[in-house]
């Protein structure tokens, strides 16, 4: 196949990539690997985590068209009770975590209906379930991307003059023998204050394999699962306890907390204030993620909330998927799958009740919810991704509150777009506690989709040119959505105009100009006055 540009990896980034370049008036080529597009919001079922202003600013035009396409469809689909479809900020499932969090299937419906029109015209092709396989490469140009179906193994070859990698871990670097890192950068490298000494390629965060679940009469309790009493009696040194219980760190203090769990407490919906700024929300593990809050909805619509289980407890830290063999790769994620059984069948049978009792056999897995008949997510949650080594590299000084204080992140004369989370990294595969200070509202630079060598190939996603630390707060959805948005249209301004990526980055009035074009699509390259939290 030929096609002016191709995407592989159909995440957020991805989707967003494949727009930017179809609204410039581009052919597409996208794969992706699962069977469903939109990565950390769908197919790994993580409701969206943002900033606390993002009902007002600090997204781009596109992605804001994504929140109020969610919001639309539940207005549209769903018995919601006139208070809820009332309110102008509906939170469907009324989650701590998020503004917004919902069911995966509607992020998945709003997300193809922003895709059904491009592929009706002919100009964009969406290849599921295929991976990358090999790259085809002329010294620094990537000419081709060969593609293998998941489940037949067919292969397909598609050339495009440019290629965004989309993949939620860097899977085309390695192919196409782009420079890159993976895990901790050491401090003596990039200076940064939470580094450690000297490099740890392969301690990357956790990853987690998530689970939807409700609450209804009945036992539904499964089968023990292979490897339980491993998982019973796993204890990190820094945990405070056995992994699986509601005792863990406070990420924030890394103090020993116990969180709470009451399946339905018949909370009021409009009352919950999802602000990061205040707390992470996790202090009640059953709202804390909570996706379809049964109060939203008409009397008898829904038997119980539908709560997402990504909590601490499922974080697997035994081993990194990055630069390991395949079998290893399968055999971590096997693990990880096992862990979340555990932790589910430990919830059904062992937890403890706040009426002294053990166990919520009530408790039942909600693969229906998630697309799967496992009962799990469809896909790993992928917190961290190989990272190319980039024009611009984004460390931690630039916009860390403890360094930068009231002067705000770095500004980058390259800006692309903004974002904001705190640096929140999760527990490592080397042991590592978890890492969540205060971050300065921050820019995106170009020069981080940039790989310093290669011409043609864009970072997508995750695996723009952070450090470990850095991508603790670039790695959330909405940035996630603002780089793949501003590679497509990267890619589609260079065909237009002849030029190249670093062409464009490098020369200030072709920047100012492409500058000007992600400004006319909206996307916002500086913040107003906001500060850290």
């Amino acid at each position: 196949m030929k096609t002016d540009i191709l995407v592989v990896g159909g995440g957020l980034g991805g989707v967003a990539a494949a727009l930017g370049a179809l609204e410039a008036g581009r052919s597409v080529v996208m794969s992706e690997e699962y069977d469903w597009i939109g990565g950390q919001l769908t197919s790994q079922a993580v409701p969206p985590d943002e900033h606390s202003w993002v009902e007002q600013f600090g997204v781009t035009r596109r992605y804001r068209a994504l929140r109020n396409g969610v919001r639309r469809y539940y207005r549209d689909h769903y018995p919601l009770t006139a208070a809820s479809r009332a309110w102008d900020e509906l939170n469907p499932g009324a989650g701590w975590v998020s503004r917004i969090c919902a069911e995966p299937r509607v992020g998945l419906a709003v997300l193809e209906a922003m895709l059904a029109p491009y592929r009706g015209a002919g100009r964009l092709t969406v290849l599921q379930p295929y991976c990358p396989i090999a790259a085809d490469t002329l010294g620094d140009t990537v000419r081709a991307v060969t593609l293998r179906h998941r489940d037949t193994g067919d292969e397909i070859t598609v050339a495009a003059a440019f290629v965004i990698d989309a993949t939620e871990l860097g899977d085309l670097l390695p192919l196409t023998g782009c420079d890159y890192v993976t895990g901790f950068e050491g401090q003596a490298d990039t200076g940064e204050p939470s580094a450690p000494a000297t490099a740890q390629p392969h301690n990357v965060q956790a990853v987690s394999i998530c689970f939807a679940i409700d609450h209804v009469d009945g036992d539904h309790t499964i089968d023990k699962p292979r490897n339980y009493d491993f998982w019973r009696a796993y204890s990190p040194h820094f945990w405070g306890g056995p992994l699986l219980g509601f005792k863990a760190p406070n990420p924030r203090t890394l103090e020993i907390a116990e969180r709470s769990f009451t399946p339905n407490p018949d909370d009021d919906p409009l009352l919950v204030d999802a602000d990061q700024r205040n707390s992470g929300g996790d202090q009640n593990l059953w709202t804390f993620r909570r996706i379809a809050a049964r109060r939203n909805f008409v009397r008898g619509a829904y038997a119980s909330d539908i709560c997402l289980v990504n909590w601490p407890m499922i974080d697997y830290m035994e081993g990194s998927i990055l630069d390991v063999s395949e079998a290893e790769k399968a055999r971590h994620l096997q693990a990880a799958a096992e862990l979340s059984y555990a932790v589910f069948y430990w919830l059904q049978t062992e937890a403890p009740r706040a009426d002294g009792g053990t166990g919520f056999p009530g408790l039942r897995l909600r693969g229906d919810v998630t697309g799967t008949t496992h009962g799990l997510a469809m896909a790993p949650y992928i917190r961290e991704s190989r990272r190319i080594l980039g024009v611009t590299r984004i460390v931690e000084q630039d916009l860390s509150h403890a360094v930068r204080g009231d002067h705000g992140a770095v500004r980058y004369r390259d800006s692309v777009g903004v974002g904001m989370y705190r640096i929140d990294l999760h527990p490592s595969t080397g042991g590592d506690n978890y890492i969540d200070v205060p971050s300065c509202p921050f820019e995106i630079p170009l020069g981080a989709l940039l790989p310093r060598r290669m011409t043609n190939l864009l970072a997508g996603g995750k695996n723009i040119a952070t450090t470990h630390i850095t991508n603790g707060c670039y790695r959330l959805h909405p940035v996630e959505w603002n780089v793949g948005e501003v590679a497509g249209m990267l890619a589609a301004h260079c065909l237009d105009n002849n030029t190249s990526p670093h062409q464009v980055q490098a020369n200030d009035a072709q920047l100012a100009t492409f500058q000007a074009l992600l400004a006319r699509a909206g996307v916002e390259m500086r913040w107003p006055d906001v500060r850290a939290y």
